[in-house]
């Protein structure tokens, strides 16, 4: 088994672990009248939450003194926002109430939160002086933007195009970990050795390597396809 069939099936599993745990919730949105439509509205507003509170912390910090309990909390939002992105599709399948507009918005608003998280975060490292990590941050959104945009692209020409590592779900997970992690650590170590917010940096720069390789990966997987 080679390393991209393993974190495929890795993923997949998780994948399915996840849903069994959240589908009584499902069922319990759908008795109450919720729609896949608002489910995701809701997890995008949550998101523009989590974006909102990096802001507002970037004007409550002060030199040496980051706001990092509105970092952590900030994590947290996007946290629980995403769990609303994985339950909007369950609601649709286990409802009956797939669509193809519904698939559009979802996957419209899907970068809409992209932009606004990665973009509070770039806001908020740029006003506190740590410019370096706000061109990371910057360099983290178009890849993020990029890895989408050439599956959209790749399937309006009829190519099955998945290939690739660092894609939303696992995007979001570095994003919130890390701004959590930043939170903790620079609230509850006093003089830490190094700066936490090179823990939310550090992701940043992970996400922007590996959202971009796998925005390449796919271009060349297309050129691949296209060529025979």
């Amino acid at each position: 088994m080679n390393i991209k069939s393993f974190f495929k099936e890795k993923r997949d599993w998780l994948q399915q672990a996840i849903y069994f745990v959240i589908n009584p919730l499902v069922r319990g949105l759908i008795k109450i009248g919720f729609t896949p439509n608002t489910v995701t509205t809701i997890g995008f507003l949550g998101n523009l939450v989590a974006a909102g509170m990096f802001i507002y912390a970037s004007q409550l910090s002060v030199p040496g003194q980051p706001a990092y309990d509105w970092i952590g909390w900030s994590g947290g939002v996007i946290l629980l926002a995403s769990l609303f992105d994985m339950l909007d599709g369950q609601v649709a399948r286990i409802g009956n109430m797939v669509s193809t507009f519904g698939a559009m918005y979802d996957s419209v608003l899907d970068r809409y939160c992209e932009l606004v998280t990665l973009g509070g975060i770039c806001f908020y490292l740029n006003n506190t002086g740590y410019m370096t990590g706000a061109i990371i941050t910057f360099a983290a959104l178009v890849g993020s933007i990029m890895v989408s945009y050439v599956r959209a692209r790749a399937e309006g020409l009829d190519i099955e195009c998945k290939v690739g590592f660092m894609q939303r779900p696992e995007r979001v997970v570095v994003t919130s970990v890390s701004a959590i992690l930043c939170g903790i650590v620079g609230c509850n170590v006093e003089n830490p050795s190094f700066d936490p917010m090179l823990i939310l940096i550090i992701a940043m720069a992970i996400i922007a390597v590996f959202a971009n390789l796998t925005a390449y990966a796919r271009i060349m997987h297309c050129r691949k396809a296209l060529m025979k």
